[in-house]
Order: C-alpha cells, then sequence, then structure tokens
C-alpha cells in the first residue's frame, strides 16, 4: 500500500513536517509493509516559500532590502530547479512588519517586495511565483514597480517614492525603464481574493482598516485609487475593475497584472502545481491532508479542497485529518475529501488542545489506520 501525506500546517501547534512524521511512523506501526511519503504544502499565505522550497528540495535566497516604512531589512525568498523562484509579499511588506501605533496605509510602500522580484531577474530566474496575502500596504504596487523601474512622477515631473499617499500626486507613469527581464519572465500572482481595484469591495475600504486606515484616510485613499486607475486604463487600456483581485494586497495585483502581465491563480493551485503534485500521485492508494479547522471555507482555496479536486480526478481516496469542524466542512466531501477525522476527543479549551496538539494528533492517525485496516479486511 502507497500512501501520501499532504497536510497543510496546524497555525500555532504543529508544522507540516511534524504531520508528515506522525503519520508515517503511525502508518508503519499499522501497516509495517506500507510506503509512505509526505510533503509539506500551503495555500498560498504564510508558510508558502517554506513548503515549496522543502517539497522541492530548493534553497532560501536572503537579500537586504527595505520594509513597508523603508526601514533596512534582511529578506528571503525560495529558488529551486534553476529556473524558478517563489516570493512572498509578506516577507517584504507584511502587516506585522509595521507596530500597530505606526500602521497607516498612506506612509506604507510595496517598494520591498519589488526588490524581492527585481533580485530574482537579476539572479536569471525567469519563472517567478508571488504570493501576496498579509500586506501592510495600499499603494496599488507603485513601491513595488518603482523597484523594478517604472517612474511615477508628479505634476513636475518629479519621481514619487511609492507610498500610499504618492496615489494622488500620479500625473504621468513613465514605464520606459522597466527591468528588461520582466519581458522575458513568467509571472504567477498566488491570489485567492476576487476584489476589483475600487468600489465597495476594492482595496481600500475591504483591507485599508485592519492596515490602520482611518475611515478619513479610507476616504481619501479610495479617491486616490480611483484616479489610479484611470491613470491605468489611459496608459495600459486595461480597466484593472473588470479583472477580479487587483485589489489584493492594497492594489499590488493590479500592478503584476497591468505592468508584469501576471497570471491570477490560486494559491493552492499554484503550489501544487509548482510542487508537481500530480506527479507525486502516482500508483498512490490514499492522500492524507488536513489543515486546523475545516469550515465551509475550507472549500474556496484552502489546501484540503485542492489536494481532494487532484485526488478525485485520478480517482484517488483522500481523507483529512483536522483539529476542528465548523458550520459547513461536509461541502469538503464534493471536493474530493471521502471522510473527515478530528483530534479533538473530547470537550476542552483551545489552549489545551493546542497545547496537546502532538498527542491528539497522534491519536486521530491511530483511529484513521486501523479503521482503513479494518475496511481492508471486509469483503
Amino acid at each position: 500500500m502507497k500512501l501520501l501525506f499532504a497536510s497543510d500546517s496546524f497555525k500555532g501547534s504543529l508544522s507540516s513536517e511534524q504531520i508528515v512524521g506522525i503519520l508515517t511512523e503511525t502508518a508503519k506501526s499499522i501497516f509495517p509493509s506500507c510506503q509512505c511519503r509526505g510533503i509539506p504544502v500551503a495555500d498560498g499565505g504564510e508558510g508558502t516559500v517554506d513548503a515549496v522550497v522543502k517539497a522541492m528540495n530548493g534553497q532560501m535566497r536572503t537579500i537586504q532590502a527595505h520594509g513597508p516604512l523603508m526601514e533596512d531589512i534582511t529578506c528571503s525568498y525560495g529558488v529551486f530547479d534553476g529556473n524558478h523562484a517563489v516570493i512572498e509579499m509578506a516577507a517584504a511588506s507584511g502587516l506585522p512588519m509595521v507596530p500597530e501605533e505606526k500602521r497607516n496605509p498612506l506612509n506604507t510602500t510595496t517598494f520591498g517586495t519589488g526588490e524581492l522580484i527585481r533580485d530574482a531577474l537579476e539572479q536569471g530566474y525567469r519563472k517567478i511565483a508571488i504570493a501576496i496575502g498579509g500586506s501592510a500596504t495600499n499603494d496599488g504596487g507603485m513601491g513595488a514597480m518603482t523597484a523594478l523601474g517604472i517612474r511615477f512622477l508628479d505634476k513636475n515631473g518629479k519621481a514619487l517614492t511609492g507610498i500610499g499617499a504618492d496615489l494622488e500626486r500620479i500625473d504621468t507613469i513613465d514605464v520606459s525603464g522597466l527591468h528588461p527581464a520582466v519581458s522575458e519572465t513568467e509571472f504567477t500572482v498566488m491570489c485567492d481574493v476576487t476584489n476589483p481595484l475600487t468600489g465597495p469591495d476594492g482595496a481600500t475600504y475591504t483591507f485599508g482598516k485592519q492596515k490602520g486606515g482611518t475611515p478619513e484616510i479610507l476616504d481619501r485613499l479610495e479617491k486616490d485609487m480611483k484616479s489610479y486607475s484611470r491613470k491605468l486604463k489611459e496608459l495600459t487600456g486595461t480597466d484593472v475593475n473588470e479583472i477580479p483581485g487587483t485589489g489584493a494586497a492594497g492594489g499590488l495585483g493590479a500592478a503584476l497584472k497591468v505592468f508584469l502581465h501576471a497570471n491570477m491563480k490560486s494559491g493552492i493551485e499554484t503550489v501544487l502545481d509548482l510542487i508537481k503534485f500530480d506527479s507525486l500521485l502516482e500508483g498512490v492508494d490514499l492522500v492524507i491532508t488536513g489543515e486546523g479547522r475545516m469550515d465551509w471555507q475550507s472549500a474556496f482555496g484552502k489546501v484540503p479542497s485542492g489536494i481532494g479536486m487532484r485526488c478525485k480526478a485520478k480517482g484517488i481516496p483522500a481523507v483529512a485529518i483536522v483539529g476542528g469542524m465548523g458550520d459547513g466542512a461536509e461541502k469538503l466531501y464534493e471536493h474530493g475529501i471521502e471522510s473527515i477525522v478530528t483530534t479533538i476527543s473530547g470537550i476542552m479549551s483551545i489552549e489545551e488542545a493546542m497545547e496537546r496538539a502532538e498527542e491528539l494528533y497522534r491519536n486521530a492517525a491511530v483511529r484513521t489506520f486501523r479503521m482503513l485496516r479494518t475496511g481492508k479486511g471486509l469483503n
């Protein structure tokens, strides 16, 4: 029997690698002759670069760059197969990098994310995937594009720095200095939100508050983002508000789409393609996946649904071991997950569940494999 383990981490308690270790040890205790393989996975959010690098035996490349407030930082991205780079914008432009008392989307920039992209280009990588969750920014991607050589100019022809407050000052956009390697590179944006750039569901009003935006700041930024949107349409002929996901990461999605011609793609689908997941399914009898908590949202771009659908397409059963189940978790049965096993075995607080996470997961794995052994014995 050949088993494949591919679970998301249980955030705050168990890593993907720990889960693979527990599943392998438990499976061998019940099916001594089974073949086990485990890979870390993520859905395009936190931990994506680590998961891809480990799954593909890649490396981390560390550079000096600038954070959301243009402070000097050290950050990293992943490389593998000689031509692939995978970047998390949160590594250079993430919200946790800004102290709460300094959070203000007028003052933050994606410049550091652009520096990561630029370094990957200059190192010769021509397939670049960018995860754009968790941003501290609402600059329309101006900062990142500035780092790549685009100049956003005010009415006096002065180059803007690319913070959120600069949106209102854009008069013209000069793309003549865009890094030449961009035209040779395939960009993929890991994005699971469909928000447009502007409007009530756009970048500013949907995500700006958590980045420190007051109602007054948000109204100002929305007005400026609409002006920016018009500038982009004048320059490219593209109305970014008609493209789902352009409002992601404070408008970085729009800039990546318009200036780098990036493909917008589900995070989990991108990760599964990067790690060549379909080829890993060859000859596999059962896949075990999971996440910390499963509910109706898990059917939309999360690890279990992505893996379940890949398994379903190949006729391979998949089971999810999860920390807990919420409303609508059963929707995953429509996404290739045959059964859901919870680690929680009784009434307990979240604190206790996290403290006992390894023990509880191991017990759930034992129950899962014993049930599988029972099923194999049935006629």
